[in-house]
């Protein structure tokens, strides 16, 4: 590692170069040393840093497999036990978000920017869905993937420091789109398999569907009710939580879900353009 970045601050909003092995990184990706920050965080504050080692990544991977497989039940396949591993880590940056007392990785996203998923031959929602309506954004976005927060650690604090490091990360490469696709769980107590993701998709399409042109297709679509055939009586239910917050922010669903059975979800694709992100969010740009 260069000696220059060894000596960077890892204090609690420093940005920190993402790192990985072996790869080198282009140099759109280093970022300004920022002044006057302190290296040792404050226990009010928590530690937002891209890994910059394996090691780091692994801890981001094993965050995930809690999450994901332990607790919410996803079969996924991985070459190492403990951790949620795909073809697509080694082409992404990872976001950490760390306990400032333990220093335990309590939050992850990573982000997969457009040279990069060149390389790695496309982004992860084209597994999942016909982008081709999206061609002309692809040199211009940035793709997010695997989020996830420790159960201890589900609050706006938490939220807000990844989305503050993402959008930061965007203004200083100047990129102008996220893309993702959010999940929605498929059991809803009281409901059919599948019938409260559907239920939200209904919710949003009236309010935050993108404009045609936009609008991409799922290739497993998820199953939907016919109108009046749900469960009588049914629960409301409502979008989770990191989707409100998705859309609090300006994004735009991009069309209906596609379901995923590893993941036993229904991932519905969203775009946020940087320009419709609230102001709090945003830094103005060189």
């Amino acid at each position: 590692m260069d000696e220059n970045l060894q000596a960077m601050p890892t204090g609690d909003w420093a940005s920190i170069l993402p790192f990985h092995v072996p790869r080198p990184l282009p140099a759109l990706l280093q970022p300004p040393v920022a002044p006057h920050i302190s290296t040792r965080p404050s226990p009010q504050r928590l530690l937002v840093q891209w890994a910059r080692h394996q090691d780091e990544v692994r801890a981001a991977q094993r965050l995930r497999h809690q999450v994901f497989v332990q607790e919410m039940g996803a079969r996924l396949p991985t070459p190492l036990a403990g951790h949620d591993i795909d073809h697509f880590d080694d082409y992404c940056e990872h976001l950490l978000v760390r306990d400032p007392v333990s220093q335990t990785v309590i939050g992850t996203y990573r982000l997969l920017t457009p040279a990069e998923a060149r390389r790695a031959g496309g982004l992860y929602s084209d597994n999942e869905f016909d982008l081709a309506p999206l061609a002309a954004w692809r040199p211009r976005l940035v793709e997010l993937g695997r989020s996830c927060v420790h159960a201890d650690w589900r609050n706006g604090a938490t939220i807000l420091a990844l989305w503050g490091a993402l959008a930061e990360f965007m203004q200083r490469n100047r990129l102008e789109a996220m893309l993702g696709c959010a999940s929605m769980p498929m059991y809803h107590p009281g409901l059919a398999y599948g019938e409260g993701a559907a239920a939200i998709w209904q919710q949003l399409r009236t309010r935050y569907l993108a404009e045609p042109a936009m609008q991409v297709q799922p290739y497993t679509a998820l199953p939907l009710p016919a109108e009046g055939r749900g469960t009588p009586g049914a629960p409301e239910v409502q979008a989770p939580a990191l989707i409100q917050g998705y859309l609090r922010m300006g994004a735009k669903v991009l069309g209906a879900p596609a379901w995923d059975p590893d993941f036993q979800t229904a991932d519905l694709p969203l775009m946020a353009r940087i320009e419709d992100l609230p102001a709090r969010y945003r830094r103005q740009r060189d």
